[in-house]
């Protein structure tokens, strides 16, 4: 059985997120809490966070052995994004879209 967690909205691009993800795809989930620790961007962080809770998940809904966790999936979707309007040069106006993802970590057992 599959355990998931996932943190909706998150505030950060989903390009930044989307390559921490395909590192710790397939690995096992000390070995990629591990990885993503020692990884200096801000997107790591938020990788980590669901990564634990998705193990705790697990812990939670008593898995035979969370030892053996592997992350079968992750993913990272666009969210939503926050339109603003900032004025240019002769009446023109340029959008800033402050972008969101969904992040989401499956795990199971060997």
């Amino acid at each position: 059985m599959a355990y998931e967690a996932k943190h909706r909205y998150a505030r950060i691009s989903a390009r930044k997120v989307r390559p921490l993800a395909d590192m710790i795809r397939g690995k096992r989930a000390d070995e990629a809490l591990n990885i993503l620790r020692f990884q200096p961007q801000r997107g790591a962080r938020f990788l980590e966070k669901v990564l634990k809770s998705a193990v705790g998940n697990a812990e939670d809904r008593r898995a035979v052995d969370v030892t053996n966790l592997i992350v079968v999936d992750a993913q990272v979707d666009g969210g939503p994004m926050f339109k603003r309007m900032r004025p240019r040069a002769r009446g023109m106006a340029f959008f800033i879209r402050k972008r969101t993802s969904h992040i989401r970590v499956r795990v199971d057992n060997i």
